[in-house]
């Protein structure tokens, strides 16, 4: 399947940009919003790292120090935003796997749309559990930027993939990684997985898992420690896959005295279902900072895990 073409100038214009970017050899891995607030803090934006400090690393810069191809091609992508006597990007630009994707600056905006550490990690949980599996049609619920879906159309490339989210500017960006990269995405606009009659070789997600965060759509995981949404998705999902299909979870779970409650409440929901369960501890402590909020008071740590369902 030939990938659409884009179906605006501004699209036009952000995949120009991604060209430029591609041509002049760019490439920048996300790290947490911690450690990007103290790097991009050192200094202004320079000639010597150019495209990483506007791209990346988000850096105030001044309009001369772009060559006249670039602030042409940045300005069709409507992403210069003038702050005072300098220049920022609107969005950002970050490298998965190889493979180049956009997404939002740093911002407190409920819209915005999500890459970081957690996507490099559920990347390498959907290439682990890929293998040489049938794949006729997936769907990756909670898309964002297209890290999961775009995974699984770079090894299946003749798959039906799907992306879904609820938030447009997400389908927009990924739609646009899709085609920078070469591959046939569809994309749906839902919250969680879409109505219709479809089921799934394989469904996946990286849900927001924070608890107490409603004002940002891309970090709020609702009630129970922040995983109310995750173990919505996955009831959602378990009901469409196919014979022998898998759900595939990445996800940050809360430890309380001990126990996992993630891995709890998936071990309650497959019981007497004939499905199989697979869990994995990928990292025993991220978002530390998050147990200063009350509603962690009585959590230990928060651990990244991959959690793999299978139908009978």
């Amino acid at each position: 399947m030939t990938p659409p073409a884009p179906t605006s100038d501004a699209d036009a214009g952000l995949l120009a940009l991604m060209e430029l970017l591609r041509a002049r050899g760019y490439a920048f891995v996300t790290p947490t919003p911690s450690t990007h607030a103290l790097v991009r803090d050192r200094r202004e934006a320079g000639a010597a790292d150019l495209l990483r400090d506007i791209f990346g690393w988000t850096r105030p810069f001044k309009a001369d120090l772009v060559d006249a191809g670039l602030w042409e091609t940045m300005q069709a992508a409507q992403v210069v935003i003038s702050d005072g006597s300098h220049c920022r990007a609107a969005l950002r630009a970050s490298t998965v796997a190889g493979r180049l994707y956009l997404h939002s600056a740093p911002t407190q905006d409920n819209d915005a749309v999500f890459l970081g550490p957690d996507s490099y990690r559920y990347a390498r949980l959907i290439d682990d559990v890929l293998g040489d599996s049938r794949i006729e049609q997936a769907l990756d619920i909670g898309t964002g930027a297209g890290v999961g879906a775009l995974t699984i159309l770079a090894d299946r490339p003749d798959a039906r993939v799907w992306g879904s989210d609820i938030n447009p500017e997400a389908l927009r960006l990924a739609g646009i990684n899709a085609l920078h990269n070469g591959l046939s995405l569809r994309t749906t606009l839902a919250s969680g997985v879409p109505a219709g009659p479809q089921r799934f070789d394989l469904i996946v997600a990286n849900p927001p898992y924070i608890a107490g965060d409603a004002g940002r759509t891309y970090r709020d995981g609702g009630e129970d420690l922040g995983t109310a949404l995750a173990l919505s998705w996955v009831r959602q999902g378990l009901d469409r896959l196919t014979s022998g299909g898998r759900f595939v979870l990445y996800t940050g779970a809360p430890v309380v005295a001990g126990r996992d409650v993630v891995f709890d409440a998936l071990s309650d929901l497959v019981r007497g279902k004939e499905m199989t369960l697979s869990y994995e501890e990928i990292d025993p402590d991220v978002f530390g900072r998050t147990l200063r909020q009350r509603a962690y008071r009585d959590v230990e740590r928060i651990a990244a895990v991959g959690a793999v369902i299978t139908a009978p």
